[in-house]
C-alpha cells in the first residue's frame, strides 16, 4: 500500500511550532517511504480564515523545506461533497434529522452536570420521523452512533487503545445552515485524498474514536492513526510565547536556518539513538513512527542556538553571505558593494565560528564594511588609550614596509615589533584589534588584517591614533 499523509491546519493564525513538527512528521514519514505528502487547507470557519494565515502557512512550509505533492486542497470548497455524504448516511440509516432545540440542549447539559454526567446528547431524535418536528425547525444531522460495544484504535505511538461506545455520542454531521462540522469534513477528506496515515498531536486523540465509527459508518477504509505528544515549554508547562510559542516565519526573521530548525523539530519527541545532528537526507533515511516517543517534548531554545551554531558552520559562504547581505544594508543604510561583498567572503570563515544566528553574524561582520570612523565597545575604547594610540604609531611606521601584504605577512611583522620593543604582546594587539574592528570580540586578528589588506588596516589605524572614532557601540 503506497503511503499517503497530510498537513491539514487551519488559516487563523502563524504556522507555530508544534504544527511545524506535525508537519515535518508526516513530511518525513511519506518521503521515507516513497509516497506521498499532502497539503489540505481546513478553511471552513469563514469568521476566522484568513487569506494571511494562509500565506503565512505557506510561506513557513516553504521556508522549512517541507514541499507538498500536488496542489493544497481548500476545505471550504468541498462544502457541498461533505453534506451529500450526511445525507445519503441518512438515507442508509446510519445518521438522522435532529430538531432539538438550543434551549433543549442547554437543558440536557445542564441536567448532565448536575447528575455528575459527561454533557451530551440524549438522542431523543435518534428513532423519531422527522414529521414529528416542529414546523419552520431546520435540522442538523446526527451520526447514528453505536450504543453498545467498544471502538478500538490501534495507534502507532500511543498503543491500543479502546473507549466504551457507552461513553460517546451521535454528534453532529451537518449544521441546520448546511455547513458540515470538522469531524464529518476531515473523514470525508482524508477518504477522498486517499490518506492512510493520520499523524498529528494527541489533543486529537478523542476525535480519532469518533471518525473511526464515521469511517466505519460511510464504509470507508480506516487510516492508521499516530497521535503525537504536545510540545511543552522547559518548565514543562504549555507552551506560551515565553517559551518561544511565535510562528515559525518569526524564527527565519530572527535568523535561524532551516535546516536547523528541521533538525531541532525532528528531535522533539523522536530520537535515533543518541544522535542529535542529523541531517535531512539521513532523517529521510531513518525516519519512522516507532521512534516517536509518548512522552511530551520540552522546547529548550539554548538546543535550537547550539544547533543553528552548528548549521551556521557548515553552511556555503556564499549562501551565508546572501542571507545576511540584507540585514547589512539595513544596518548601514546602503547597499553592499562589490569590494565589500568580496572581504565579507574572504573573512566568512572566522565570521561564522562566531555566530548562534544570522543576526549574530550580520552584526559581527558589520566592522568589515562599515565606514570610519568605526564606532568602538567599551573594552575597545579602554585598549585605544593615550599609550595605546601611541603603540599604534610605532606600528603602523612598520606595517607600511609591508611590501607583500597577506595574513602571514603581518603577522610577521606585528610579532617581530613586539620582539623588538620588549613588549608584551597584548600590549600591542590588544589596541590594534580595537583599531581595526572597534570591538575586542572579533575573529582572529591576523586573519582580520588579512582580510582588510594594507590600505584599509592602515587607515584603520590612522584614525584611532588621530582619535577619531565612532560613537560607542550600542551593543557596548
Amino acid at each position: 500500500m503506497a503511503v499517503v499523509t497530510r498537513f491539514a491546519p487551519s488559516p487563523t493564525g502563524f504556522l507555530h511550532i508544534g504544527g511545524a513538527r506535525t508537519a515535518l512528521f508526516n513530511w518525513l514519514y511519506a518521503r521515507h517511504h516513497g509516497g506521498t505528502f499532502l497539503l489540505r487547507i481546513e478553511d471552513t470557519d469563514r469568521a476566522r480564515s484568513t487569506q494571511e494565515a494562509v500565506d503565512a502557512l505557506l510561506h513557513g512550509l516553504t521556508w522549512l523545506g517541507l514541499d507538498w505533492d500536488g496542489e493544497p486542497v481548500f476545505q471550504f470548497s468541498r462544502q457541498e461533497r461533505h453534506a451529500a455524504e450526511a445525507h445519503r448516511l441518512v438515507e442508509e440509516g446510519k445518521a438522522y434529522f435532529c430538531f432539538a432545540s438550543p434551549d433543549e440542549l442547554t437543558e440536557m447539559r445542564e441536567k448532565a452536570l448536575a447528575e455528575g454526567r459527561s454533557p451530551k446528547y440524549d438522542r431523543r431524535w435518534r428513532d423519531r420521523h422527522p414529521d414529528e418536528a416542529p414546523k419552520d425547525t431546520k435540522p442538523v444531522i446526527r451520526l447514528k452512533a453505536p450504543t453498545e460495544g467498544a471502538t478500538t484504535i490501534v495507534d502507532r505511538v500511543q498503543g491500543e487503545i479502546t473507549v466504551q461506545n457507552s461513553e460517546l455520542d451521535d454528534f453532529v454531521l451537518l449544521r441546520a445552515d448546511g455547513t458540515p462540522t470538522y469531524m464529518l469534513a476531515v473523514v470525508v477528506d482524508d477518504h477522498d485524498m486517499g490518506v492512510t496515515h493520520v499523524v498529528r498531536g494527541d489533543d486529537h486523540t478523542n476525535n480519532a474514536f469518533r471518525q473511526t465509527q464515521l469511517f466505519q459508518a460511510l464504509g470507508y477504509d480506516v487510516p492508521t492513526f499516530a497521535h503525537v505528544p504536545l510540545i511543552h515549554g522547559q518548565d514543562g508547562a504549555k507552551m506560551s510565547k515565553r517559551h518561544g510559542a511565535i510562528g515559525v516565519d518569526e524564527y527565519d526573521r530572527l535568523g535561524y536556518l532551516p535546516e536547523a530548525m528541521r533538525n531541532y523539530l525532528l528531535r522533539l519527541g523522536w530520537s535515533h539513538g543518541d544522535d542529535e545532528i542529523i541531517s535531512t537526507d539521513q532523517a529521510i533515511d531513518w525516519f519512522d513512527l516507532d521512534g516517536v516517543g509518548k512522552s511530551a517534548a520540552r522546547f529548550d531554545l539554548a538546543k535550537l542556538d547550539s544547533l543553528n551554531a552548528h548549521y551556521i558552520k557548515e553552511a556555503d559562504n556564499g549562501r551565508l553571505l546572501d542571507l545576511i547581505a540584507p540585514r547589512l544594508e539595513r544596518l548601514l543604510s546602503r547597499s553592499l558593494t562589490a569590494a565589500d561583498k568580496t572581504r565579507l567572503l574572504a573573512g566568512m570563515d572566522g565570521l561564522k565560528q562566531r555566530a548562534k544566528t544570522l543576526i549574530e553574524l550580520a552584526e559581527g561582520s558589520l566592522f568589515y564594511v562599515d565606514s570610519l570612523p568605526l564606532p568602538l565597545d567599551k573594552k575597545a575604547a579602554k585598549a585605544l588609550s593615550e599609550e595605546g594610540r601611541k603603540v599604534l604609531g610605532a606600528l603602523a611606521g612598520v606595517l607600511s614596509g609591508v611590501d607583500a601584504w597577506s595574513e602571514e605577512a603581518a603577522e610577521a611583522a606585528v610579532r617581530g615589533f613586539v620582539e623588538a620593543e620588549g613588549m608584551k604582546f597584548g600590549a600591542v594587539a590588544q589596541p590594534l584589534r580595537a583599531a581595526v574592528s572597534g570591538t575586542m570580540a572579533s575573529p582572529a586578528l591576523f586573519e582580520m588584517l588579512g582580510v582588510l589588506g594594507k590600505e584599509e588596516t592602515l587607515a584603520r589605524m590612522t584614525a584611532a591614533i588621530e582619535g577619531r572614532i565612532g560613537r560607542e557601540s550600542p551593543a557596548a
